[in-house]
């Protein structure tokens, strides 16, 4: 009973990752029925064509005949196209017949070869693009579930996969069939005897092969997960390479990356070993075939059971029957790689977003009010340690919060959720008076802007970037931002201004300087709350204090979070919050906090005695 239910399941799981593929052929429907059709057409002139030539081979060997009947013969049934009385004559026009017939089996096999490749170029692309929407609604926790690197191997190697086996089945495994069905019968009406030969063959290849996939998918599911990985270390050294030779560490990161280059190798040798028996399986069968047709054949000629034309054709047929088993072998050993990946891709197909605005009621935020009403929080869905504990606090449009505390306190975490790039396991948190949750996701994080703590640039002109904060900004507009954001200055510096090209990541800028742009991209949406989370680190204290006295003349009523180390960056905030293991510590202002706050206490004289150090 358990065994049945779990082939059902197995079944119902196939079924269901055929809908989702084949759901994005889309407008690639035709190409991938016209494929189909020309292979049909091709292969039913290539079978035709053996005929001829035994024929020919039968009239140019029998000199006892005065007239000469071209006809297809189906065992007992004679269908006579014409009859000439001249042996030459007929062999050219047979001749010519055929070499007309192969010209269009050439043509229609180029036509089906266009359309397959139309079809599954388009397929793959669909199913890319497809993905790449789904990828762009992930929430953090969707993409923190798959990470970057799987998420890069199922858009690139394993879509690739799905797209050769695509066209294997509108076209191989169409032509493989009807290859089989059309050369049995061809064959069996020149001999059903000496038909039988193949037959014995074909139960030996078929459990071969269905052996061969069974153990193949899950070693090949294997392999790509550690592809997985293999993409994650490239990524991580390629992003982090300033970093590694900081430190010297090329020959540690060369040792990991050999480690797992080799296990990945030895994943795909152990995958592969199954299918390295498919070639020779298919190649014994075929010779098997071709050695017991040549020796009962040869006896059929010498007793006059069988001529020789009949032969050579029956010869083709088996040739042409064996080739399409092979073929058809060739395909579901590539189904099997490709279901691993087509597998992975469906995941990605059916992940449920948990953030969505499904229960969105308003498209506009009134103003910058931020209100945390008992909110928990945790990154595992599983019920795991909470990162956010009865937090509770409400803030005033136009307000400054400082966010201070130790690493792992839950600064970030706390502001990550007004943009609401989490969404809370308990309580609200609330923006303009209504539940984040109640906000389409663009309107809210249209009325945020956030600064992260790493700062991303794209490559691009200074202006393009800054524009990802305004598409429609003025050049008077860019310019005002980067002035308060303490920007302009040093871009003037460059020879061509706002339109100095950045390399990707903004690698010819230093640290101070990616993050003034990014502070300053972040003003250009003119947002009702601002966050800066530990966004000004790399920048001196002046010019740290420069940014904040414009951020207060121009943009007042924005309500703005720093979240930061130092606490000079926050001691001029209307509150500052000070986060402890998750949980509010202590909120008030700079001078209330260091009356009745320990950990704001200490955090300050560490910093003063440091700072008086730093003098001396």
């Amino acid at each position: 009973m358990t065994k049945e239910l779990d082939n059902n399941k197995k079944k119902k799981e196939k079924r269901h990752l055929v809908k989702k593929l084949v759901s994005c052929v889309g407008e690639y429907k035709l190409p991938s029925i016209l494929s189909p059709l020309f292979v049909t057409l091709e292969v039913l002139l290539e079978v035709i064509i053996p005929i001829l030539m035994a024929q020919i081979i039968n009239v140019g060997m029998n000199e006892e005949l005065t007239e000469y009947t071209l006809s297809f013969n189906f065992g007992s049934f004679n269908y006579p196209i014409y009859t000439l009385y001249d042996r030459i004559e007929y062999v050219l026009s047979v001749g010519g017949l055929m070499l007309g017939l192969a010209l269009f089996s050439l043509l229609f096999g180029v036509l089906s070869g266009r359309f397959a490749s139309v079809a599954a170029t388009g397929f793959a692309k669909n199913i890319r693009g497809r993905m790449y929407d789904k990828i762009q609604d992930f929430s953090f926790a969707n993409i923190d579930k798959f990470s970057t690197a799987s998420l890069v191997t199922r858009l690139t190697t394993d879509v690739t996969n799905v797209q050769n086996a695509y066209m294997m089945v509108i076209r191989i495994l169409v032509r493989s069939p009807v290859m089989l069905i059309l050369a049995i019968t061809m064959a069996t009406s020149i001999n059903a005897e000496l038909s039988l030969i193949f037959l014995a063959v074909v139960p030996v290849l078929g459990i071969g092969l269905g052996v061969m996939g069974a153990l193949g998918f899950p070693r090949f599911n294997a392999m790509l997960k550690k592809y997985d990985e293999l993409n994650r270390i490239n990524q991580e050294n390629l992003i982090g390479i300033r970093v590694v030779k900081a430190f010297v560490r090329e020959k540690h990161e060369i040792k990991k990356f050999k480690e797992v280059s080799h296990s990945a190798q030895q994943l795909q040798l152990k995958a592969e070993k199954m299918i390295v028996f498919a070639m020779p399986l298919m190649s014994f069968t075929m010779y098997a075939c071709i050695l017991g047709v040549a020796l009962f054949g040869g006896k059929k000629i010498i007793l006059g059971g069988m001529n020789e034309g009949d032969f050579t054709a029956f010869l083709t047929y088996i040739a042409q029957i064996l080739f399409g088993l092979m073929m058809i072998g060739f395909v579901m050993v590539m189904l099997v790689i490709s279901r691993a990946s087509a597998v992975r891709i469906v995941e990605i197909f059916d992940e449920d977003i948990d953030i969505t605005d499904e229960n969105a009621v308003y498209d506009f935020v009134e103003d910058g009010t931020v209100e945390f009403d008992s909110v928990s929080f945790s990154y595992s869905k599983t019920g795991g340690v909470k990162n956010l504990t009865d937090i509770d606090f409400k803030v005033k449009e136009g307000e400054v919060i400082g966010v201070i505390g130790g690493t792992g306190s839950g600064k970030t975490s706390l502001v990550q959720l007004i943009p609401r790039l989490y969404d809370v396991d308990g309580g609200a948190v609330k923006v303009g008076g209504k539940d984040v949750r109640e906000y389409k996701l663009s309107s809210l994080r249209d009325a945020v802007a956030m600064v992260l703590q790493k700062n991303v640039l794209f490559s691009g002109t200074i202006k393009e970037n800054l524009r990802w904060g305004n598409p429609d900004a003025t050049d008077e507009e860019i310019e005002e931002a980067a002035k308060v954001a303490q920007a302009h200055d040093f871009i003037m510096s460059f020879e061509r201004g706002y339109d100095t090209y950045l390399g990707q990541g903004g690698v010819n800028l230093s640290g101070g300087q990616k993050q003034r742009i990014c502070i300053a991209r972040a003003l250009l949406k003119k947002p009702k709350i601002m966050i800066l989370d530990d966004s000004t680190s790399a920048v001196d204290t002046a010019t740290e204090k420069k940014i904040r006295e414009g951020l207060k003349k121009s943009f007042g009523k924005t309500t703005v979070f720093i979240i930061a180390q130092r606490i000079s960056s926050v001691e001029e905030a209307d509150k500052i919050i000070v986060m402890d293991d998750g949980k509010i510590n202590a909120m008030g202002t700079h001078e209330e906090l260091l009356n009745s706050c320990e950990i704001y206490k200490d955090i300050y004289e560490i910093q003063k005695r440091g700072m008086q150090n730093e003098r001396k």
